[in-house]
C-alpha cells in the first residue's frame, strides 16, 4: 500500500494545516463582507446602529469631537473587556464546581439565540431587500428548525463534521456582522483591547483562559465552548526515526479500551502505534485471557484509524515518553485547548471569537472600499500563518488575535492613508503597475 512520505521541512508540514484553518476563516470574512456590502447600502439597515453592552458607557455621535470619540471608545472597550473577564472567571468557577452540563446548556442556548434572533433579523433584511415572497408561519418554522439543528450540531449530538463546521462559521459570521454595526471608533478600540486581553488571558499564569485550560487538562475533560476544530493532517511514517520525530499516538475513546490502558501504554512506550486489529484484540482479551490475541501487534510507523481514533502528538499520561531510547518532552502546556492550539485529536483548534473579530476588521474595512478589504485580508491571513508557525515551534496554546489584529489594523490605515492616494494618482495619470 502506498504511503505518504513525511514532509522535509516545517513549512511543508504546516502547509495543509494552515489551509484547513485559513479556509473557514476566509469563508467567514467573505460572507461578512457580502452582508456589509448588501445591507449597508440598502435602506433597511444602512443607518442601523446597535445598542449593546459594547456601547453601555458611551454612545458615539457624529457631532462629538475627536477627543470625545477617542475617550468614549476607550471607555467602552475597557468596560467590555472587564465584563468579558468577569464572565470568563465565572465560567472557570462553574467548571471547577463541575457544572459542565449547565455550561453546555448555556452555550447551546446562546447558539440558539444567535441563530434564531440575530440570524432571523438578518434574514428579514435580506428578504426585504430581495423581495422574497414568504409567509410568516413558514419563515418561523424554517428558522426554528434551522436554529435547533445548529444547536444539536454544535453541542448536543454527533453529526457530520462538515455540518458542525458550517454552523460554527455561520455563527461567527452573524455575530461579526452585528459587531460591524457598532460606531467606528468603538469598533477599533474594541479590536485593540480584545487583542491585548487575548494575549493576557492565554499567556499570563493567572489568565482566565489559561486557568480554565489547565483545569480541563488536569481532569481530562473537554471545555464546553464554541471552538472550530479542523480535521487533523495524517502523515504515515516510513521509519522509526520519523515516528520519533513526529511523536504520534492514537487517541482512544475512553469508553472503549479504558480497562486495558496499561497494555496500550506499554505498546506506545516502545515507539509503536496501535492498529485497528490490535484494538479489537485488546477488547476481546478479557473474555479469553489465555488467548494469544491479547498481545498488541502493530507495525512501526503505520496507523489504521478506527472510528473516531485520530493521530495526535505522542504524549504519555505520566509525562514523557521514550520511544527507542530517545526522550520526548511533553508537558501539560502542550495540551492546551483554547486560543489556538492542538486538540485531543491532533487537529488545530481555533476559538470562534477569533473568527468573529477577524471578520469584524474586514467588515469595517468593507465600509470604506475594497482595496482596504484586500489589504486587511492578506494581513490577517499572514498573521494567522505566523501564529500557526509559532504554534508548531512552541507546541503550546497561543493567542490568535494579537498578531493578526495588529497587522490588519496597520495595513488598514496604511492602505487608507497612503496606498489609496498612490493608486488614485497612478490611475489619473494613466500609469500601470
Amino acid at each position: 500500500m502506498a504511503q505518504n512520505q513525511r514532509p522535509t521541512s516545517i513549512l511543508e508540514s504546516l502547509g495543509e494545516e494552515i489551509v484547513r484553518i485559513v479556509a473557514p476563516v476566509s469563508i467567514c470574512m467573505f460572507m461578512v463582507v457580502i452582508l456589509v456590502s448588501i445591507l449597508n447600502s440598502s435602506s433597511s439597515s444602512s443607518a442601523a446602529t446597535v445598542s449593546s453592552i459594547a456601547t453601555i458607557a458611551y454612545n458615539e455621535s457624529s457631532s462629538d469631537s475627536l477627543w470625545d470619540k477617542f475617550t468614549g471608545a476607550l471607555l467602552n472597550s475597557l468596560v467590555f473587556v472587564a465584563i468579558i473577564t468577569v464572565a470568563t472567571f465565572v465560567m472557570v468557577l462553574l467548571f471547577y464546581l463541575r457544572c459542565v452540563k449547565f455550561l453546555k446548556y448555556y452555550m447551546g442556548f446562546s447558539a440558539f439565540i444567535v441563530l434564531g434572533f440575530l440570524g432571523g433579523e438578518i434574514a428579514l433584511f435580506l428578504i426585504e431587500d430581495f423581495d422574497v415572497p414568504v409567509d410568516c408561519f413558514s419563515f418561523l418554522v424554517v428558522l426554528f428548525n434551522f436554529s435547533a439543528v445548529g444547536v444539536l450540531a454544535v453541542f448536543m449530538s454527533k453529526m457530520p463534521i462538515l455540518v458542525t463546521q458550517g454552523y460554527l462559521v455561520l455563527i461567527g459570521m452573524l455575530v461579526a456582522y452585528w459587531f460591524t454595526l457598532l460606531p467606528e471608533w468603538t469598533t477599533w478600540a474594541l479590536l485593540v483591547a480584545l487583542a491585548l486581553y487575548d494575549l493576557a488571558a492565554v499567556l499570563l499564569p493567572v489568565g482566565p483562559l489559561r486557568l480554565l485550560v489547565e483545569l480541563a487538562i488536569s481532569r481530562d475533560e473537554d471545555i464546553p465552548a464554541l471552538v472550530y476544530e479542523a480535521r487533523p493532517v495524517v502523515y504515515h511514517e516510513s521509519s522509526p526515526r520519523d515516528a520519533v520525530q513526529t511523536r504520534m499516538r492514537v487517541w482512544r475513546e475512553r469508553n472503549e479500551i479504558s480497562g486495558n490502558l496499561p497494555a496500550v501504554l506499554d505498546s506506545v512506550s516502545e515507539g509503536n502505534v496501535i492498529s485497528e486489529s490490535s484494538v479489537d484484540e485488546i477488547e476481546t482479551s478479557d473474555s479469553n485471557p489465555n488467548s494469544e490475541s491479547s498481545v498488541v501487534r502493530a507495525e512501526e510507523g503505520q496507523v489504521l484509524i478506527r472510528n473516531s481514533e485520530l493521530l495526535v502528538p505522542l504524549i504519555d499520561i505520566g509525562g514523557n515518553v521514550q520511544p527507542h531510547g530517545e526522550e520526548v518532552s511533553a508537558s501539560n502546556e502542550n495540551l492546551m485547548l483554547e486560543g489556538i492550539g492542538l486538540g485531543s485529536s491532533g487537529a488545530i483548534k481555533l476559538g470562534l471569537g477569533d473568527f468573529i473579530f477577524y471578520s469584524v476588521l474586514v467588515g469595517r474595512a468593507a465600509m470604506y472600499d475594497y482595496m482596504t478589504v484586500y489589504a486587511c485580508y492578506l494581513a490577517i491571513v499572514a498573521g494567522l500563518g505566523i501564529t500557526l508557525m509559532l504554534l508548531a515551534i512552541y507546541q503550546k496554546a497561543l493567542p490568535a488575535l494579537p498578531v493578526s489584529i495588529a497587522l490588519g489594523i496597520m495595513f488598514y490605515f496604511l492602505t487608507r492613508l497612503f496606498l489609496e492616494v498612490f493608486v488614485v494618482q497612478c490611475s489619473l495619470n494613466l500609469l500601470m503597475f
